[in-house]
């Protein structure tokens, strides 16, 4: 079962889709005309990384970015994009996550992030 998504998720109307997400292409996504706006993008980036990790953890816990640096690699045309994030390290307060986003192929990434994810137990009460 994946975890629920945050509400900003909604605002960017992501789903899951396999092993990611898709951000389905709407008029509000728009930052420069024809453009995807890049804080949407950093925003998928980010939601498939804390996914990822929470995917990976008991119930109960929780995760906050610690660092996020999102590399933009081409513009985000107006169409359907998809994400998915890798754990590159996860120790027992930390992991270490690159997500990646696309739109023709997961070959040819539109926009690239490296994140650092605090990792916080759940509480055994």
């Amino acid at each position: 079962m994946l975890p629920p998504f945050p509400p900003y998720a909604a605002m960017l109307g992501l789903d899951a889709v396999d092993d990611g997400l898709v951000m389905p292409f709407a008029p509000g996504l728009i930052g420069a005309p024809g453009r995807l706006h890049g804080g949407a993008l950093a925003g998928l980036l980010e939601i498939a990384a804390l996914r990822a990790v929470l995917d990976k953890l008991p119930p109960g816990a929780q995760v906050k970015p610690v660092s996020v640096t999102v590399d933009y690699l081409r513009e985000g045309q107006m169409r359907d994009t998809f994400a998915r994030a890798v754990i590159l390290r996860q120790g027992r307060r930390i992991a270490n996550v690159r997500a990646e986003a696309w739109q023709e192929s997961p070959d040819r990434p539109i926009t690239a992030a490296r994140l650092n994810i605090l990792i916080i137990a759940a509480s055994t009460d």
